[in-house]
């Protein structure tokens, strides 16, 4: 074993390491997503192939017949990687970091054969034992190593049993109350609540125009039905129909921290949207009867326990300035005859992205817990529950101003961690300490991670909307998979607005 071989040994650890938490877990959410079961088990098969690896070449030297083992493990070890390439392309889009990232894996891994093979080979040929050996500090990496992919192969395969209970639930029924087939126009259709937005839309026979930046991310939207793609509002033409505008476009406020650049972004975004929408609503000879705009419970400042409503006033805070611009800019949409929703978004909880998806691994590691003392208050809602509060807004001609896009039972962050545990059998037991976040991510931990609002969705339910998931535990078992819980037949209401053009 040469100095040479160690290196690109640690070099494949390292760029394994890269690949798990970066892309599996992070961009990906492998574990988290419906049909993955294939590429999930190859997974597992393979990290507990490489922990016997990294266990033998750490600690041991195989001769004989112990080596021609470590010859066909390692043999396939290579098979089952070109058989993850077929399902990877089968099943899934790989970003370009991704396709990169296994490319040399793959050529790293075919110098390390042709340096190791050889004196596998030579070893083989004298008789059967395992001789015990120490190569110092390089021993103990590959113990790490060894460790660390039986861990994340035990995973993998939990997760491979998991995937077919993580079926999402069918997304026409979410579009039920809209009544007849109506045009929508959705800005943000390719997001994390818009796309689930659109097929519930699509599903349910209704024609829907998505506004994107990047036409490609859009595609996998025509599997829920006809939908029209526009990378500008320039493209729709006056003579367009359109019976409703959902306007969610916006920088993304929660996955990085709020420098400077990050809050000019925040904010141009959103008022450049809605600047656009407003415009094409004046173009056009059939106005959209009603507008549904995006704004956050963040407009109430951090308000601790006290308990709040549409009708409440704020504290000042960015997020409170976002979405106060925001709202006012949308507001001139009234005065073109457009009756106006804005709808004050709470956390949205689904395993497919928002807060809850980064909270996820970790948890499901037992690495879980509260943030600072837990007693701030999470405001939360099921993303087909804001979907389908989306819809109803958009049929119902009595709702117009704020809108709380929350569940009837917000609780604090001590009680969501613990609820998160029992959801994933794991305990929740590792508090992350409030001063390092505050120190590291200034105004973003303060507003986003450790202070929070109890906010009450008043004007849903006194307009009759109906919660599928009004529970903590019942939400985080359905998104979990810990429940197959589906959604049941709910009040349907016809479309309020004028038949369509």
């Amino acid at each position: 074993m040469t100095t040479t071989l160690w290196l690109f040994i640690a070099l494949q650890m390292m760029m394994g390491a890269f690949d798990t938490f970066y892309h599996h877990e992070g961009t990906e959410r492998l574990a988290w997503r419906h049909g993955q079961s294939g590429e999930l088990r190859l997974h597992g098969i393979r990290n507990l192939a490489y922990m016997l690896a990294f266990a033998c070449l750490g600690w041991t030297i195989p001769k004989g017949g112990w080596a021609i083992a470590l010859i066909l493990l390692l043999a396939g070890e290579l098979f089952i990687t070109l058989w993850d390439f077929v399902e990877e392309d089968r099943t899934r889009h790989l970003p370009a970091t991704e396709r990169v990232t296994h490319t040399l894996l793959t050529l790293n891994y075919g110098v390390i054969l042709a340096m190791l093979i050889p004196a596998l080979f030579e070893w083989a040929r004298e008789p059967s034992a395992i001789l015990p050996v120490h190569y110092g500090i390089m021993s103990w990496f590959c113990a790490i190593a060894a460790f660390g992919v039986f861990v994340s192969g035990l995973r993998d395969l939990a997760a491979a049993r998991r995937c077919p209970r993580l079926v999402p639930a069918d997304p026409a029924p979410l579009a039920a109350a809209l009544g007849p087939r109506k045009a929508v126009l959705v800005t943000g259709g390719t997001g994390f609540v818009g796309s689930r937005l659109v097929e519930a839309l699509a599903s349910a026979g209704h024609d829907v125009t998505v506004l994107t930046r990047d036409r490609a991310k859009a595609l996998p939207l025509l599997q829920a039905g006809p939908v029209r793609i526009v990378t500008s509002l320039d493209a729709i033409s006056p003579d367009t129909c359109i019976d409703a505008i959902v306007n969610l476009a916006g920088e993304p406020i929660s996955n990085s921290p709020w420098t400077r650049a990050k809050r000019q972004r925040i904010v141009r975004s959103r008022m450049v949207m809605t600047q656009d929408v407003l415009r094409l609503i004046q173009r056009l000879y059939h106005r959209p009867e009603v507008l549904v705009s995006g704004s956050a419970i963040g407009i109430y400042g951090l308000r601790g326990d006290e308990p709040l409503r549409e009708g409440d006033k704020g504290t000042p805070c960015f997020s409170r300035h976002v979405c106060l611009n925001w709202e006012r800019a949308a507001r001139r949409a009234e005065g073109l005859g457009v009756r106006t929703v804005y709808l004050r978004t709470g956390l949205v909880l689904d395993a497919s992205g928002g807060m809850l998806a980064r909270m996820l691994a970790p948890f499901e590691y037992g690495l879980g817990g509260r943030f600072g003392d837990g007693r701030h208050w999470m405001s939360w809602i099921h993303r087909d529950d804001l979907v389908h509060l989306i819809v109803h807004c958009l049929a119902r001609p009595e709702i117009n101003g704020p809108v709380n896009g929350t569940a009837p039972v917000p609780v604090t962050n001590r009680t969501f961690t613990a609820a998160l545990g029992r959801a994933l059998h794991r305990p929740a037991m590792l508090p992350v300490p409030a001063w390092p976040l505050r120190r590291l991510l200034g105004g973003f931990a303060e507003e986003l991670l450790l202070r929070g609002q109890r906010v009450l969705p008043a004007v849903a339910t006194q307009s009759g909307f109906s919660f599928h998931y009004p529970d903590l535990d019942a939400a985080l078992a359905a998104i979990t998979g810990a429940d197959k819980m589906m959604l049941t037949d709910a009040p349907v209401h016809p479309l309020a607005l004028k038949e369509g053009c």
